[in-house]
């Protein structure tokens, strides 16, 4: 079977990474598979730690965003730690951060020196919130929260806002990639992690996960059901999906109903509280239909 090779966009870009926790060290794990050159420079610890918090947290996911990066250690606040900051500049493409403007200024890394100095550097820069709002403290939770997208007393099941922002931050670095090989000279991006978490709430805004949306739970092709022994998660969305679905249903008896009708969700459900998941699975096979089956 012929196999796909990995493109490698970023082969040889230098990237000098100063972001902690977990949005940039998520961005620089898929910087690296398309072949740049990560460094990361991180505060002061004892010997065999990291000054990077991430590995106090959960040292599993350290490892796993820090595979194939270059790891040092630099206290950006003494001179000996801005020495070794700015030798690492001079090779550098691409500078990522994680710091609060304020923060960036007095560490002598405002855009304006940075870019006098290193006129062909870019700079990529991720922030809470965007604009005058970047120097507000916050984290995934409360950027969710702010989008909508935090219902009753559960906490998200993932870091949503911290992940789309690490994909909006190596998009980022691609695109001032492009403009510094496109001019010869560098350019400040920046990524804001509440920007992040309001455009994976774009489906909400729009109306479309919205209770009485398609895929909010209005249409009975497109919800959790239970099932003998767990749950059925079906995606039966598309018109010849719901047919297959509807096909099923009919040849148990069920007798023909729009999608979006009580009759039809109350059909659904009583469908699968019939069947085991294991039942579920090979009806799923039989009719072609997108379904996943939980404990």
């Amino acid at each position: 079977m012929p196999t796909t090779m990995p493109v490698r966009p970023l082969r040889a870009t230098r990237i000098l990474s100063l972001a902690l926790n977990l949005p940039g060290p998520a961005a620089l794990m898929r910087l690296r598979a398309m072949g740049a050159r990560c460094t990361k420079l991180e505060p002061p610890a004892p010997p065999g730690r990291s000054g990077d918090p991430m590995q106090r947290y959960n040292a599993h996911a350290y490892a796993a965003m820090h595979q194939g990066v270059k790891v040092l250690q630099a206290d950006l606040k003494t001179d000996a730690g801005q020495s070794r900051l700015h030798a690492a500049l001079a090779g550098t493409d691409i500078l990522l951060t994680s710091f609060r403007p304020s923060a960036l200024t007095k560490l002598g890394l405002g855009w304006a020196g940075l870019h006098k100095a290193y006129p062909a550097l870019s700079m990529v820069c991720i922030v809470g919130s965007s604009g005058a709002r970047a120097e507000e403290p916050g984290h995934d939770l409360t950027y969710l929260a702010e989008a909508g997208l935090v219902g009753g007393m559960e906490l998200p099941p993932t870091l949503y806002a911290d992940m789309g922002g690490a994909l909006m931050a190596s998009e980022a670095i691609v695109q001032a990639r492009l403009e510094q090989l496109r001019t010869g000279r560098g350019v400040r991006l920046e990524v804001a992690l509440a920007d992040a978490a309001h455009y994976l709430a774009l489906p909400r805004s729009w109306g479309l996960t919205a209770p009485a949306g398609a895929v909010g739970g209005a249409h009975a092709g497109y919800r959790i059901y239970r099932c003998k022994d767990g749950r059925v998660a079906l995606a039966a969305l598309e018109p010849h999906f719901a047919q297959a679905l509807v096909q099923l249903l009919e040849h148990a008896g069920t007798a023909e109903t729009t999608m979006f009708s009580p009759e039809r969700h109350q059909a659904v459900a009583e469908f699968f509280a019939g069947k085991t998941r294991r039942a579920v699975d090979a009806l799923a096979r039989r009719y072609d239909i997108p379904l996943f089956t939980l404990r």
